[in-house]
């Protein structure tokens, strides 16, 4: 046996378990547990108790657990949902997102608080698929216009913002030029992949075998994902790019592929069960542990950039909203730009590779990470409440309208 201690990942687990059984005893609280895991973290480790330091074990674990998270969030995109009038305001939205952030970014470079206004604009950017999904279906507006949006929104975002990181600020190097060519070459391989587990998904005589194991001890269907999982993380650095990008890739993959789940209904909960129960609490709590709250809190001067990043984050994120005021309404506009500002693991994944690549300060890395808090403590429950008074008339499909004779409603940008 390899000289390993596992006394510091029993404590990160055991964190694990505390933060959802606290909300579950007090209910009340209303916060997700990812917040508490994270702030579990913080307390466990060395800027309160100095309990617990990222070893081995746990280092290991948590990246795998950053790894299954955006593989999870990659199952999360519908593409099909993902096309005309939603797709067009969820990438002019994103758009206006990037100049909105990276002029937040200059003004940040002038105050000396980072050294790299585009990495502050893409950390920025994205918002918490994972946390939008159960805050809809809570106000049961996931099929309503603003929900779609919303998910569109979400979508696009967590996407667009992972392929910038890995362009940008890959820890490989290389010119960005370079980068761009090899993107391609990554995206085609992956299209390529994806067509051929599209097609031997379809053959019967591998659909015979995956039910008849599915659910016994070789759990045939889990053991690919993580094949598909792992080989696609391999594949991104290999070619130069962050190893998220291609977790989140072989997520949607697996979720392009498996559309009609009803000869294996549990394997998306198997998935979650991997993931939600073991590796990404690890990585949140991890997270905590890494977080430098004792240089944020020595410092007046860097905890007030607190409030100001947790504002840049509304503006950033929550200004796009408005491009579909007409369409939606005012609270339920209000709502989506408030869902559209909440956003945590990104903001993690990207303060960490900023503060490994020296383009951010411990500090900073900190008070970006604390305003996420932040957004998930507050953005959510306000959008939950204008949710629930401004109610939304479910969505139309316009082919479903077509096919019962109906005329489909008109799409509107603005």
């Amino acid at each position: 046996m390899p000289d390993v201690s596992f006394v510091n990942l029993l404590v990160v687990v055991a964190v694990a378990v505390l933060a959802p059984l606290t909300i579950g005893f007090f209910p009340e609280l209303r916060i997700p547990a990812v917040v508490l895991e994270i702030v579990g973290g913080i307390i466990i480790g060395p800027s309160v108790l100095g309990w617990v330091h990222v070893d081995l074990p746990v280092a290991i674990l948590a990246l795998f657990g950053l790894a299954f998270l955006l593989f999870l969030a990659g199952l999360e995109i519908d593409v099909h949902r993902l096309r005309g009038r939603l797709l067009r305001l969820a990438l002019f939205g994103y758009l206006v997102t990037l100049v909105l952030g990276y002029g937040a970014g200059v003004s940040f470079t002038a105050a000396g608080w980072v050294s790299q206004p585009l990495l502050l604009a893409i950390a920025l950017s994205a918002t918490s698929l994972g946390l939008v999904v159960p805050v809809l279906k809570d106000a049961g507006q996931v099929r309503s216009k603003v929900g779609q949006t919303a998910l569109a929104a979400a979508s696009i975002a967590d996407f667009a913002a992972i392929v910038l990181l890995s362009l940008f600020f890959s820890a490989s190097g290389g010119s960005t030029g370079s980068k761009v060519v090899i993107l391609g070459v990554f995206a085609g391989l992956v299209a390529v992949t994806g067509l051929v587990v599209s097609g031997a998904a379809r053959s019967m005589r591998l659909g015979q075998v995956l039910v008849r194991l599915q659910d016994t001890t070789a759990e045939i269907r889990v053991r690919f994902a993580v094949l598909l999982l792992v080989a696609f993380t391999v594949l991104a650095e290999k070619f130069g790019l962050e190893s998220i990008l291609g977790a989140f890739l072989a997520g949607a993959i697996v979720g392009l592929v498996d559309r009609d789940s009803s000869s294996h209904p549990n394997f998306r909960i198997k998935l979650d069960a991997i993931g939600y129960g073991f590796l990404i609490p690890v990585f949140f709590v991890a997270s905590g542990v890494r977080l430098n709250l004792t240089g944020l809190l020595h410092s007046p001067s860097a905890l007030a950039r607190v409030p100001v990043f947790l504002l840049a984050l509304l503006v950033v994120r929550g200004l796009p909203a408005f491009i579909g005021l007409r369409t939606n309404g005012t609270k339920p506009t209000l709502a989506l730009g408030l869902l559209q500002a909440t956003s945590l693991p990104f903001i993690v994944t990207a303060t960490q590779i900023g503060v490994a690549l020296g383009k951010l300060s411990s500090v900073t890395a900190a008070a970006l990470v604390c305003a996420g808090l932040l957004s998930v403590l507050i953005f959510p429950l306000i959008a939950l409440m204008l949710l629930r008074q401004g109610e939304q008339a479910p969505v139309v499909d316009a082919d479903a309208a077509s096919a019962a004779g109906q005329p489909a409603p008109e799409p509107h940008l603005m």
